[in-house]
């Protein structure tokens, strides 16, 4: 059994900056692949970007690439989402997950909104 708690979301400006934070407990973690996934108000649930369990970015998304960086600590068993030159488009709902291609442990969710 995998939990995983997310934090970091809030209001930013677009051109602004955040950083998500999965934390993750089980003693199975460190065996998962991570991703984070977003859903918007009416829209289906959006893959973000996936990173191997020791460290290595499976995939970004091309809708955030250049703006996004997934990465994950080890040693504090989190997965962390850097998300740069935000824009009204990325506000959602951002959730983590354990598990690729795909995920078996869900987040609940942290919301990220995006002042125009």
């Amino acid at each position: 059994q995998v939990q995983l708690v997310e934090s970091g979301g809030g209001l930013v400006q677009a051109g602004g900056s955040l950083r998500l934070s999965c934390a993750a407990s089980g003693r199975t973690f460190s065996s998962y692949h991570m991703n984070w996934f977003r859903q918007a108000p009416g829209k289906e649930r959006e893959f973000v970007a996936a990173i191997t369990w020791t460290g290595k970015v499976i995939k970004t998304a091309d809708s955030v690439k250049g703006r996004f960086t997934i990465s994950k600590d080890g040693a504090k068993n989190t997965v962390n989402l850097q998300m740069n030159n935000l824009k009204p488009e990325d506000a959602a709902v951002y959730y983590c997950a354990a598990g690729y291609p795909i995920p078996r442990y869900w987040g609940k969710g942290t919301q990220v909104t995006v002042s125009s």
